[in-house]
């Protein structure tokens, strides 16, 4: 273990949230070891402001429960406190041990006890352990240092300072025996390679091919949790290209990671989708999974539609049936919550009401709820290549206008240039 201390570091205080600070003194004063850890650390020595802030301690999540009557126990698979105040959350975790630390399910031990599949997969880990087998228990070097900021040191057991300088990203342990524990895991290095701009460590990345498949045993649940984290924290696009990189994104798209390879619309839509949710983040602006899934699923849904309208069924329906297969695919490998899929067919849907430019109905559209998201989709669709007969600009500037001269400019237009055009097929897929 190396110790550093203040004066060879650059976390100060000031810079750590006083809930953090108060609940690592609590546990402090209750006769706990307690540490802040994991990403807050990592963040403030690399000169960062982080906004989360995790705590670790030897207390088990019971005892930190009698400590904080403004506190809740949560989950499962691993059991954990959250400590509320007011609207930010500090969570804590209890040090883990090692497996074959594991013993008997108690009451006195709070069900301290862990279980895995038979091919290695931890499906319950909670088996308390010490400050140094909670260190390598985590899971990348960089993310297993820790604070104290009673004595405003920090330990590094793993190496995690080094890696820091080094600015790679690498698991603790054997890779291969690590994601074989949690195929996650190999999300987690791809995720924080693209956020932190580091490289992956040659061993942890040469353990990838063997263990991806893996990913195919996670419940569709969590990995759409890991979706939102992949996606929407403002590294999308450097995200992206790492997952077709170390193709894990077929995984999750198993249809779009095909597309993306063999359609250079295809790619270009989703990159565009992808930059322009990270250019929202960076300004704050809010962000919507429906935008994203739309984009990733869309090649598949178009497909599907154009297949249905060229064996007789209308335009709208052959869309509408065609989101529904197209969701209920993508379900097979990843959740999609309701309050993201209806959202993202209507997106679809309307890619065809804004071909439709004649009448009151036209003039309406652009005061429907949906409008904006349709819109916007439909000019990635131009950025990436897609001929539309220039239905981007003609919306542009028609949204600008009262209802009253919408009404006149449609009236004048007389269904010539407003009527429905025909869109393109694509040329460039490979065969």
């Amino acid at each position: 273990m190396k110790v550093i201390p203040r004066d060879q570091h650059c976390i100060s205080r000031k810079h750590i949230s006083d809930s953090a600070l108060k609940v690592m003194a609590r546990l402090r004063d209750g006769g706990h070891q307690a540490y802040l850890v994991g990403g807050a650390v990592r963040d403030l020595l690399l000169g960062g402001h982080p906004k989360d802030f995790d705590v670790a301690t030897d207390a088990t999540p019971e005892a930190v429960h009698a400590l904080f009557r403004n506190s809740r126990i949560i989950g499962r698979r691993f059991r954990i406190v959250h400590v509320r105040f007011g609207r930010e959350i500090i969570e804590v975790t209890t040090f883990r041990g090692h497996h074959d630390n594991d013993a008997p399910q108690t009451a006195e031990n709070g069900g301290n006890h862990s279980r895995q599949s038979a091919s290695g997969l931890l499906l319950r880990d909670n088996v308390y352990g010490t400050l140094e087998e909670d260190a390598v228990r985590r899971d990348l070097t960089v993310n297993a240092l820790y604070y104290d900021s009673g004595t405003f040191e920090v330990f590094d057991h793993v190496h995690g300072l080094r890696d820091l300088e080094r600015r790679s990203i690498c698991i603790i342990g054997d890779p291969a025996v690590r994601f074989t524990e949690d195929p996650v895991r190999m999300l987690r290095v791809m995720r924080f390679a693209a956020k932190l701009g580091f490289r992956i460590d040659r061993d942890t990345a040469r353990a990838i091919p063997g263990c991806a498949h893996l990913l195919a045993e996670i419940p569709a649940a969590r990995l759409f949790d890991e979706f939102l984290k992949l996606f929407l924290s403002g590294h999308a696009a450097a995200t992206l290209e790492l997952l077709l990189q170390h193709k894990l994104l077929q995984y999750l798209f198993p249809g779009t990671a095909h597309s993306l390879q063999r359609d250079m619309h295809t790619l270009a839509l989703v990159r565009a989708a992808m930059t322009n949710t990270d250019q929202r983040v960076a300004a704050d602006k809010p962000v919507t999974p429906a935008f994203l899934l739309a984009a990733l699923l869309w090649p598949a849904a178009d497909r599907q539609a154009r297949h249905l309208q060229e064996h007789g069924e209308p335009p709208i329906p052959a869309m509408h049936h065609a989101a529904q297969e197209t969701i209920a695919e993508a379900t097979r490998h990843i959740s999609i919550p309701r309050r993201f899929s209806q959202p993202m067919r209507e997106i679809w849907e309307f890619q065809l009401r804004l071909e439709q430019r004649r009448g009151r109905r036209a003039a309406e559209l652009v005061d429907h709820r949906r409008f904006r998201a349709a819109y916007d989709f439909l000019l990635l669709r131009e950025q990436a290549g897609e001929e539309t007969g220039g239905l981007g600009a003609w919306w542009t500037d028609f949204q600008q206008l009262p209802m009253e001269q919408r009404l006149q400019q449609l009236a004048a237009d007389k269904g010539g240039r407003g009527g429905r055009r025909p869109r393109k097929r694509r040329t460039n897929e490979a065969t």
